[in-house]
């Protein structure tokens, strides 16, 4: 078995239920979300905090069946493909519980105190990104799910609660940006 096709050499790819270029927004979309992916990978492989591990591979299985319901056009795509508010809510709940029991500085903070602190603050920024390509998408009706808006935006701040976990295990309180 071959990993490449020799299909998409001339700049077009797959999206399941049709062909389309690679700087189509929607595949830029889907390339960002899977870097948000490997950066959580990244970060997880890195953390200290033993009950975040499981929480990022969650994170990062709702990422794929975000991008496997952004791969499909809409006639074609299976309804259990669709993110539902479910996960959403769970990200809120474990947010909320971090923010619990973390105390965070009243001001911006600088990231990277702690290496896997540093990288869960890089995934987020990725997220963030990908949320602000899904705000574009959404706007021009290539994005029907509201639950895909709702989850990266809350991504973004359990990911920023999990850096301030790692920095917490280790001992150490967020450095304040200082404007």
């Amino acid at each position: 078995m071959k990993l490449y096709t020799r299909k998409g050499d001339a700049g077009q790819t797959d999206l399941l239920g049709e062909r389309g270029g690679k700087d189509d927004p929607r595949i830029d979309l889907l390339g960002v979300l899977d870097e948000a992916t490997s950066c959580i990978g990244l970060a997880r492989a890195m953390s200290t905090a033993p009950r975040l591990a499981d929480w990022l591979i969650e994170c990062q299985r709702d990422l794929y069946k975000m991008m496997a319901e952004l791969a499909f056009t809409d006639e074609l795509r299976p309804e259990h493909f669709a993110l539902s508010n479910t996960r959403v809510d769970w990200l809120e709940q474990l947010t909320d519980s971090l923010t619990g029991e973390i105390e965070l500085a009243p001001r911006f903070i600088l990231p990277g105190d702690t290496i896997p602190g540093g990288a869960l603050d890089v995934a987020r920024t990725v997220v963030r990104r990908a949320e602000r390509q899904a705000v574009d998408l959404t706007n021009l009706g290539h994005i029907s799910n509201p639950e895909t808006l709702r989850y990266l935006n809350r991504l973004s701040s359990f990911l920023f609660m999990a850096a301030r976990l790692e920095e917490s295990q280790a001992g150490i309180v967020a450095r304040e940006a200082k404007a």
